[in-house]
């Protein structure tokens, strides 16, 4: 009898990866390879088998013919489902049919898949010429049973996206919203010669059509066109709703908020509350938008948030669906690096993997980068930075570090809080996708408190990236550059007098230069610096510096900040205020925790100005 070996032997003895072997046995490249059970067995002498794989960047593009092509920016799901690596979340049909909540909207990041999964829920549910029930029968939905295969195909459905309604003004936005919904009547051109419906329903059919109606006849529009379709069909219809929000934010942002509200209102409430003409509602968006702001009065809403359990592994990759595409795409050896850069989010119990990234890291060759930031505007960060306090400034300045806290969350939040109420904006950046949440808790008021985080090295840059915008005027970006070169270079004599000449140009941005200009300069470093310091202002020693940046790398030199400030000081007394600052940093032992830690070369600064003017003392 021969002896066999295991794929983890195989493995060690021909030094490629377990699931390389796997896929090798299973297209029958080693001679005699047998399946046991879950597991392949392979002849103790077996040859390793030739790679035949391109080892250069063309290697994925020449495997890519025997594989499913990625489905980049593809949000139909006949199309998806047919001809790309589609990942089946077709159950998502399945617990909703066994809830059947009349109107649920369901908020996530944006590219997390919510245009795909409500299409895939407009080609389930709607009645068409097509029979589509075959971009459903080899899926999971399928399998549950006649039970679900009866609401197949069964009803009108109205589906609008407002993704792309992006404009500067109330007047274009309301343009764009009406041919949206313009254009959806079209799609259900049937009603206009349908022989169910009365010649005044016609004619107000074709005036929404031409266009010739008044605002107030579009804020009815919805309920007009369910209530159409019910009398056609005699069944009553779906409404999809798909990125509600898009204008709402594009309203606040461009300060047409209050029109585009009133508009949105009762666009929804005339469609969405009592209607007896709707057999069930979905929207999506990335806030809530509270319930007093626009869904006033819509008592039916059920809503699905990113901190609740039902629908969260939906909306995203969850970490099975990750391994399974990383083996398909020959990538399972790149796991740990997908994780590091694309996993982390938390969406109820799931952990969750951003998809529009991980499909665009298989596309790009297994190369790492920041894919998500460039899909959208970043306005939420950046408007935060420009509202930010001192506590903001000090919680953000953690978060780039990589540290965590703990805050209050209200999933209601509206956009014009960020400047009312500062608190809000880590409800904003949790629910927008930009923090995760580590722990949550219900608090007293029926909300919640989470505890909070960066979720991985891809949005890490994109705080880096919107800060450094933002903070523009205090680091000029040839500074910035800089000092980059030099911490990557390991060049601490160019970062000792870069920092000095940054200091130096700095403050004298400022007329008067005040609290917030050290925590707005400590964030701003953080930043820059890119991971390879941390930075706080803490204790150490005797006392409590103003700012210290500890190097990760060894090569590095560790720098210590100390600020001073006077008022109408001369030149001298200046530089005796700066020399002052270096003596604290000397006499109070501020770098204990720095040669405790075994930094060789530590830069003290000390930085005293009075109005315009600065001194800068090094040692």
């Amino acid at each position: 009898m021969t002896d066999m070996m295991s794929i983890k032997t195989a493995s060690i003895k021909w030094n490629i990866t377990e699931s390389r072997i796997t896929r090798l046995c299973r297209d029958g490249r080693i001679s005699g390879a047998t399946k046991e059970g879950k597991s392949w067995l392979i002849p103790a002498d077996a040859e390793k088998p030739a790679d035949k794989r391109i080892k250069t960047g063309a290697y994925m593009m020449s495997a890519r013919p025997a594989s499913l092509p990625l489905p980049i920016g593809i949000s139909d799901y006949r199309v998806a489902s047919s001809e790309y690596y589609y990942i089946d979340k077709t159950m998502m049909i399945k617990d909703f049919l066994d809830e059947r909540p009349m109107v649920s909207l369901f908020t996530r990041p944006r590219r997390f898949g919510k245009t795909l999964n409500m299409d895939m829920i407009r080609t389930f549910f709607e009645k068409t010429d097509e029979d589509t029930s075959k971009y459903f029968q080899d899926k999971k939905i399928w399998a549950c049973g006649q039970k679900y295969r009866d609401y197949q195909g069964k009803y009108p459905v109205i589906f609008m996206t407002f993704k792309d309604v992006k404009c500067n003004t109330w007047a274009e936005t309301y343009d764009l919203i009406s041919k949206i919904i313009r254009k959806e009547y079209e799609r259900h051109s049937e009603l206009g010669t349908s022989d169910k419906l009365s010649d005044i329903e016609k004619n107000s059919f074709t005036e929404i059509i031409n266009g010739n109606v008044k605002e107030i006849d579009m804020m009815m529009s919805l309920a007009t066109l369910t209530h159409l379709l019910h009398l056609h069909y005699g069944v009553k219809a779906v409404i999809i709703i798909d990125e509600y929000d898009t204008p709402i934010q594009q309203g606040h942002v461009k300060g047409f908020y209050d029109e585009v509200i009133l508009f949105m209102r009762n666009l929804f409430s005339g469609g969405l509350k009592d209607n007896s003409d709707i057999a069930f509602g979905f929207l999506t968006g990335i806030l809530r938008v509270a319930k007093e702001s626009i869904f006033s009065g819509l008592n039916n809403l059920t809503i699905n948030s990113i901190l609740d359990n039902k629908y969260s592994e939906y909306f995203g990759f969850t970490t099975a669906e990750v391994k399974e595409m990383a083996e398909y795409y020959n990538a399972a050896d790149k796991f740990g690096e997908i994780c590091e850069w694309y996993d982390g989010y938390r969406f109820g119990k799931s952990d969750i993997f951003n998809p529009w990234s991980v499909i665009n890291y298989f596309n790009n060759e297994c190369e790492p980068r920041a894919f998500w930031q460039s899909t959208g505007s970043n306005d939420i960060i950046s408007e935060v930075i420009a509202e930010a306090d001192a506590d903001i400034y000090e919680r953000l300045t953690s978060l780039v570090n990589g540290s965590s806290f703990t805050t209050y969350i209200d999933t209601g939040v509206i956009y014009p809080q960020i400047k009312n109420n500062p608190s809000t904006i880590y409800s904003f950046l949790l629910v927008a996708g930009y923090l995760k949440a580590i722990k949550t808790s219900t608090a007293i008021s029926g909300d919640f408190m989470c505890e909070v985080a960066l979720p991985n090295k891809e949005i890490s840059f994109v705080y880096n990236k919107e800060i450094l915008r933002k903070l523009d005027n205090i680091i000029p970006q040839s500074t910035a550059i800089s000092i980059q070169e030099a911490i990557y270079s390991g060049d601490g004599v160019r970062l000792q007098n870069l920092i000095q000449t940054l200091l130096t140009q700095s403050v004298r941005c400022y007329d008067t230069v005040g609290e917030n200009f050290y925590h707005g300069f400590m964030l701003g470093l953080c930043a820059l610096l890119g991971g390879s310091y941390t930075t706080s202002n803490r204790e150490s020693g005797d006392g409590r510096y103003d700012i210290q940046l500890m190097p990760k790398n060894e090569l590095l030199p560790g720098i210590i900040i100390e600020l001073k400030a006077g008022k109408n000081c001369s030149a001298d007394e200046l530089k005796k205020l700066s020399e002052i600052a270096i003596e604290q940093i000397e006499t109070k032992k501020y770098d204990t925790e720095m040669t405790a830690k075994g930094v060789k070369t530590i830069y003290k600064y000390g930085v005293a100005f009075s109005g315009k003017m600065v001194e800068v003392t090094c040692k």
